[in-house]
């Protein structure tokens, strides 16, 4: 679960965000709005109850889609299965292929008791594995590969709506297609839940020697997630199961063993595959990186050594990113005749295919590149950020946000002339 933050669910729900500034001052419902979520403050459970009651008072507001998509989002954050479901299900009448939404939703159903639940968390799960698929052929489409984040991150949805699929297969009288689900989850991306799903279908296949084996896989898996609590009922299980199907525990030690190799090895083919599809996977330099242009042609960063480089990292998505532009614009102008500096403007979207009509709506200059693991290499984790190499094409400053906007054109003006002295 990503951490409580208040404001994450506001930007989450970007329609929301853009109401509330709209939105006519000083209305009676705009007033009420904003004191009931600064009341709630830090705690995602209290600012989804503000949002219920704001719902509850102004059953005709306008801005219901928005305020029922920030509940969905609230409630996943504070783990309410009942609003999970009730609002999250509205969400995606609205907008069906919302992959937080229909997981969240799908894993809410499965944990209930009633089998029209269930039949709606199989139609969830299989409708995020397609919405899943229908992005890796976008992407195949386009002659582009998924960066190694975004990757691991379909993997591990992919696999999180298999176990989804998993438990409502099963708890609707199919162990035997449940467990093959939960394996296919566990192959997809090997984790200690993935495999403790496999063994527990392999119980109600009455295989207790399959499930002790799933169970040593969610012990020996590496997976941080995974805690020593679980582990030690894992294990615990895992020496009933085996003394079941062997009579004693003699060879269990084996066993775990042969998990610990087997799955080590199974995630670092992963890890490899993963990276294969990254050009600048095994370079350290990031100034021999090779990224790719707004119209897909390849553009090597080797010959720029010798030269001042500020890389811009930026998104589509990223409202102080646009704040920034002008002033960016500004240094870049100041620079022009200088060909010892380069502006590289580093686009971050995972979907490529947002960029040319955003810079087509907002008049920017569409000498983009994309990201292609620069952010990876040089640990940009927030947007927007600026980077600059000197001439020996090491890193000499960065600038992170735009907390003091008079103040940015000057600084970095001076950062720029002194990378170049």
């Amino acid at each position: 679960m990503k951490p409580w933050l208040p404001i994450a669910i506001l930007l989450a729900a970007a329609p929301l965000a853009g109401q509330l500034q709209t939105a006519q001052k000083g209305s009676a419902e705009q007033q009420d709005l904003e004191r009931a979520l600064s009341a709630a403050g830090a705690n995602p459970l209290e600012y989804l109850r503000a949002l219920e009651s704001h719902l509850a008072k102004y059953p005709q507001t306008a801005r219901r889609a928005e305020l029922e998509g920030a509940a969905a989002r609230a409630a996943i954050q504070a783990g309410d299965n009942r609003a999970i479901i009730e609002y999250g299900e509205r969400v995606l009448a609205r907008r069906p292929d919302d992959l937080d939404i229909l997981q969240a939703v799908a894993r809410a159903l499965v944990a209930g008791n009633d089998r029209d639940g269930w039949e709606r968390a199989l139609r969830y799960a299989r409708r995020t594995q397609d919405v899943l698929v229908q992005q890796r052929n976008e992407a195949s489409q386009h002659g582009r590969h998924p960066s190694p984040e975004l990757q691991d991150q379909i993997d591990r949805q992919t696999a999180g709506a298999l176990l989804a699929e998993a438990r409502a297969t099963g708890n609707l009288g199919r162990p035997a297609d449940a467990l093959f689900l939960a394996r296919r989850a566990f192959e997809t991306y090997p984790t200690a839940e993935a495999a403790r799903e496999a063994a527990r279908w392999s119980e109600a296949v009455h295989q207790p020697l399959d499930a002790a084996r799933a169970l040593a896989d969610a012990i020996t898996v590496p997976d941080p997630r995974a805690n020593l609590d679980e582990r030690a009922r894992d294990r615990a299980r895992m020496d009933e199961l085996y003394r079941q199907a062997k009579g004693s525990v003699e060879g269990e030690g084996d066993l775990l063993l042969q998990a610990f190799d087997r799955n080590v090895a199974l995630v670092h083919a992963r890890q490899l595959r993963i990276r294969g599809a990254d050009p600048n996977a095994s370079i350290a330099d990031p100034m021999d990186f090779t990224i790719t242009a707004l119209d897909g042609s390849k553009f090597p960063m080797e010959p720029l050594k010798g030269k001042v480089v500020v890389l811009d990292f930026w998104a589509t998505w990223c409202i102080p990113c646009r704040e920034l532009h002008p002033l960016l614009e500004q240094v870049r102008r100041h620079f022009a005749a200088n060909p010892g500096v380069v502006f590289l403007a580093i686009d971050t979207d995972d979907n490529h295919e947002l960029v040319k009509p955003f810079l087509d709506q907002t008049h920017w200059d569409d000498r983009v590149y994309f990201d292609d693991g620069l952010s990876r290499n040089l640990s940009v984790m927030s947007l927007p950020t600026i980077v600059i190499f000197d001439r020996s094409s090491k890193p000499f400053s960065r600038i992170t946000g735009v907390s003091t906007p008079a103040q940015f054109v000057s600084t970095l003006t001076e950062r720029i002339t002194e990378a170049l002295q």
